[in-house]
C-alpha cells in the first residue's frame, strides 16, 4: 500500500502541531513509520487519504462498537445539531440517557456527564477523597486513567514508596500522594494499607487493562481488592472507561459480579464523540455541587449533540440481548485463527484477551503486569504491525494498547485477517 498523502499530510502537521498529532500514540513513535491519516470510515473500515481500505480493529479506541458511521447515531447528531449545539443549560436528553446508563449498570444511584475520560476519573478520585476525608490513591503500574498529574506516577523503588514524576509538569506534592501498586499482586497492594493505615481514600483500577496490552484480573484478585476497601474504609474505583458497555452491559461490575463504588465511563458512553461520565450510589454522588462539598463542573458537559450520540448508542446496545454474545464469538474465532497461524511458524507469543478486548504479546511467559508485558519482543510486534497494515489490516500502533473488535466485523474480515497473519509470521521469527 502507498501512503504517500499520509506522509505529506503528516509532514505538514508537524509544522503547526508538537510532533503532528493531537494524541502521542498516533505518531507511529512506537512501530516507526509515518501515521496513517483517515479521510473517512464506515462499519469495520477505514478509508484513509490515499485510498486505501483498512479492516479496523481499534475502532476510536474502542467507542465504535456498532461499527463506524453507525446510521442511528449519525441521524441523531444531525437533528440534533440543527437544533443548536451548546447552550450550557440543562436539557431533557441529559436525563434520559443518565436514566438509561443508571438502569443498565449495578450499583449506581446517579451519574454525571462530562467529556472525556481523562475529566471522569479526575473527577472521581477528587469525589473519593472529598467522601473520605482521605488524600492518598493507589493506583497500578501500566493502568491509565488519562494524563491528570495525579495519574501520570511511575513506581519507587520499592512496594510501599512513593511515587515520582512519569512527565516533566508533575509536582513531587501531587505525586507523593499516589501509590504505585502491582497489578493482580494483592500482596503487594496490601503492603500499601499496612504502610498507610487510614490514609487511603481509594484504588483507581482498570478491572481489565487496556493501556498494557489487554490484561486481564487474576481469579479472586478484583474480588480480594474489595475485601481489602471494605475492611479499610476504602473507596474503590472501577475505571471503566474502555470496558464499559463494551464487556457486558453493566460492564465490568455485571462481568466479575464485583461491585464497585464508583465507576467512570467514556467510549461506548459517546457513540463517537468526546464524552465521560462517573457514577456510585446516591450517598456518595450527592458529595457533588450543587448539593454537596466537592466542586466539579464544565461548559460543555452534558453537551446536546454527545447526549444524542450516547443515548442513541446506548438504545441499541440495550435492546440487543446478544451483541455480548457476538463479540465475544467474533473475538474468540480471531484469536484461534491467530493462534494457528503463529504456531504454524514456532512463533513466541502470548494472546491475552477478555469479551472483545484482545491484544497479541510477542513474549513467552504470561502477560499478567506491566513488568511481564514490558518484557515482549517489541520488534517483533513492529513487523507484526506494519505487516498487517501492509496486508490491509489496522491494529494499535503500539504492543501496549489492546484491540477492540467492533460487532460491524464480518466473519469475511476476519478470515482475511487471520490468512494476512498467516502470510506475514513467516517474516517474524
Amino acid at each position: 500500500m502507498l501512503y504517500q498523502r499520509s506522509s505529506r499530510l503528516f509532514a505538514e502537521a508537524q509544522e503547526v502541531i508538537p510532533g503532528g498529532v493531537n494524541s502521542p500514540v498516533r505518531a507511529f513513535k512506537a512501530v516507526g513509520g509515518t501515521p496513517v491519516f483517515v479521510k473517512e470510515a464506515k462499519g469495520a473500515y477505514l478509508y484513509d487519504e490515499d485510498g486505501n481500505r483498512l479492516i479496523d480493529y481499534i475502532n476510536s479506541w474502542g467507542p465504535m462498537i456498532l461499527g463506524h458511521a453507525y446510521e442511528p447515531v449519525v441521524n441523531a447528531v444531525v437533528e440534533r445539531a440543527k437544533k443548536g449545539t451548546s447552550f450550557g443549560m440543562p436539557t431533557e436528553l441529559e436525563t434520559e440517557i443518565a436514566r438509561l446508563a443508571v438502569s443498565m449498570v449495578p450499583n449506581i444511584d446517579k451519574i454525571r456527564f462530562v467529556n472525556s475520560g481523562t475529566e471522569a476519573c479526575m473527577s472521581a478520585v477528587r469525589l473519593a477523597r472529598g467522601y473520605t476525608g482521605r488524600e492518598k490513591i493507589i493506583k497500578f503500574s501500566g493502568c491509565y486513567h488519562g494524563h491528570s498529574d495525579a495519574f501520570l506516577i511511575q513506581a519507587g523503588s520499592g512496594a510501599v514508596t512513593f511515587g515520582t514524576p512519569n512527565s516533566p509538569g508533575v509536582t513531587q506534592g501531587t505525586a507523593k500522594d499516589t501509590l504505585l501498586a502491582k497489578y493482580n499482586d494483592i500482596d503487594n497492594v496490601t503492603s500499601l494499607f499496612e504502610a498507610n493505615e487510614n490514609e487511603i481514600a481509594a484504588i483507581i483500577i482498570e478491572p481489565v487493562a487496556g493501556n498494557m496490552g489487554c490484561i486481564p484480573p487474576k481469579e479472586g484478585f478484583l474480588q480480594a481488592l474489595r475485601d481489602l476497601c471494605d475492611a479499610n474504609g476504602t473507596l474503590l474505583i472501577f475505571d471503566e472507561v474502555m470496558t464499559g458497555f463494551r464487556l457486558a452491559k453493566g460492564g465490568a461490575q455485571e462481568l466479575f459480579g464485583i461491585k464497585a463504588d464508583i465507576v467512570t465511563f467514556g467510549k461506548v458512553i459517546g457513540g463517537g464523540l468526546p464524552v465521560g461520565a462517573f457514577a456510585a450510589r446516591k450517598e456518595i454522588m450527592d458529595y457533588l455541587a450543587p448539593v454537596g462539598p466537592v466542586y466539579q463542573a464544565g461548559t460543555l458537559s452534558g453537551n446536546p449533540l454527545a447526549m444524542a450520540a450516547g443515548l442513541e448508542m446506548l438504545k441499541a446496545i440495550n435492546r440487543d440481548n446478544e451483541i455480548f454474545k457476538r463479540l465475544d464469538e467474533k473475538t474468540a474465532y480471531l484469536e484461534k485463527g491467530i493462534r494457528e497461524k503463529l504456531d504454524t511458524e514456532n512463533i513466541e507469543y502470548t494472546i491475552n484477551r477478555t469479551g472483545s478486548m484482545i491484544s497479541v504479546h510477542f513474549s513467552n511467559t504470561p502477560v499478567t503486569d506491566f513488568l511481564s508485558a514490558s518484557s515482549g519482543d517489541n520488534d517483533t510486534f513492529k513487523k507484526f504491525f506494519h505487516g498487517l497494515l501492509k496486508e490491509g489490516a489496522y491494529i494499535a500502533p503500539s504492543a501496549y494498547e489492546t484491540w477492540f473488535i467492533t460487532d460491524a466485523l464480518t466473519y469475511q474480515d476476519l478470515d482475511f485477517t487471520i490468512n494476512a497473519v498467516g502470510k506475514i509470521a513467516p517474516q517474524l521469527k
